[in-house]
This record gives C-alpha cells, sequence and structure tokens, in this order.
C-alpha cells in the first residue's frame, strides 16, 4: 500500500504560500473521523496520484495514528494542471467500500482487425464494492473474443478479482463491435458548358477589341 507523509495546517493559513513552498493544502475526513486541515508535498502527491488515482488505498501518515484513505477529489489548476486541493476520505477498518473503477481495455478484436468492425466502449468504469486490501487499480477486459461484427462484451463475462463483487447490472453492455458506417457519395454537379462558352467568348471579343485598337496606332 503506498503511503502519503502529510503535516497538519491551520485551516486560517494562506493555501497560496503553501503552494508556494512546494506544498498542496488538504483534508481529510470520514464517516468516524474530523475533518482535518493538512498540507502535502506537491511532488510526493503527483507520483502517488498516477499510481493510485481515486480507487486505490494509501496510507495517510504523520498525523497521530496511520489512517487509510481514499483520494475522494482533486482541484487541479486549469492552465498549469498542478494540484491545488485535495480531499481525503478516511475508510472504516473492516468496512467494505462501493468505487468506480477504471476498466483497461487488452488484446486484439478479430472482428475490428480482420472485418473492418469499429469498437465501440460503453463502460469506462466498472462500480465494484469490496474490502479495502481487496480493492483493484483498475479491470481488465480481454476483446479477444469479439469475432463477429454482432460480438459484444456484458458485465458478467467479466472475471474479477477475488474479493470483488459488482454493483452494476450483469447485462450491461460493457463494449461491443458496429459495423462500419459506409460514407455516402456526395454527387458532383456536371459543369454548365454554356456559361463557359459565353465566358469564353467574351475573352476573345475583348482580344479582338485589343487588336483592332493596336493596328489602329
Amino acid at each position: 500500500m503506498l503511503t502519503l507523509q502529510v503535516t497538519k495546517r491551520d485551516s486560517g493559513g494562506k493555501a497560496r504560500k503553501e503552494r508556494e513552498s512546494g506544498m498542496v493544502p488538504a483534508v481529510f475526513y470520514g464517516r468516524k473521523e474530523t475533518s482535518t486541515s493538512i498540507s502535502v508535498s506537491e511532488r510526493d502527491f503527483e507520483k502517488v496520484w498516477k499510481e493510485a488515482g481515486e480507487s486505490s488505498v494509501i496510507t495517510l501518515s504523520g498525523v497521530g495514528d496511520d489512517k487509510e484513505a481514499l483520494i475522494h477529489d482533486v482541484d487541479f489548476h486549469p492552465v498549469s494542471g498542478l494540484p491545488r486541493h485535495v480531499d481525503f476520505y478516511i475508510i472504516e477498518k473492516g468496512k467494505t467500500l462501493e468505487v468506480s473503477v477504471p476498466i483497461e481495455f487488452e488484446g486484439i478484436a478479430p472482428a475490428v482487425k480482420e472485418l473492418g468492425g469499429v469498437l465501440v466502449k460503453v463502460l469506462h468504469e466498472l462500480e465494484v464494492e469490496a474490502l479495502p486490501k481487496d480493492l483493484p487499480h483498475h479491470i481488465v477486459v480481454d476483446i479477444s473474443p469479439l469475432r463477429t461484427l454482432e460480438s459484444r462484451i456484458i458485465v458478467k463475462d467479466i472475471t474479477l478479482p477475488s474479493g470483488v463483487k459488482t454493483l452494476a447490472s450483469p447485462d450491461d453492455v460493457v463494449v461491443l463491435v458496429s459495423e462500419a458506417e459506409e460514407e455516402p457519395e456526395v454527387p458532383t454537379e456536371a459543369p454548365d458548358l454554356a456559361s463557359i462558352e459565353v465566358i469564353k467568348k467574351g475573352k476573345d471579343v475583348e482580344g479582338e477589341e485589343d487588336t483592332a485598337e493596336e493596328s489602329k496606332e
């Protein structure tokens, strides 16, 4: 389990000064945990965030007893993309959690490679329930069984890790293959030969006038 070192912070302090010193203002709270203002190293948090995301349990250390938590919410700067504030949710030991876990698709679908079908990813996350120690970082879905243009994978087809159960409907579609739509041919209009001829004649007349003027000179 990933560990993040935190320090207690004065809730009335200026967040801007925290950020300028390389720290990110944060808070942790829970069902049986008092809301507490903390600070965390920006560099350390980015490393943990990249690996854990919002679906993996991490340990907060440095404020009393170590606490198991989920990264509940992150406020990122719209331009720089740097974290400006983080919410951690403290979980109760021995209690199951309901979390949306990202889906990762792997393999090659024969219906796409050989038949020219289009892969349509219907779900990108799966709602699951598990004890903190059993929570997966992601759910892997193998798309190699998609062999025809009517193929699809539904929730009950997914093999979940031990101790994990899904809260989604077993018949919900996760991914499917659809037939590629042909682009309609756009009819091209035939050129107006009459207008082309008129323009051509106009140029000829203009040329004749120029020749006449030259002969006069």
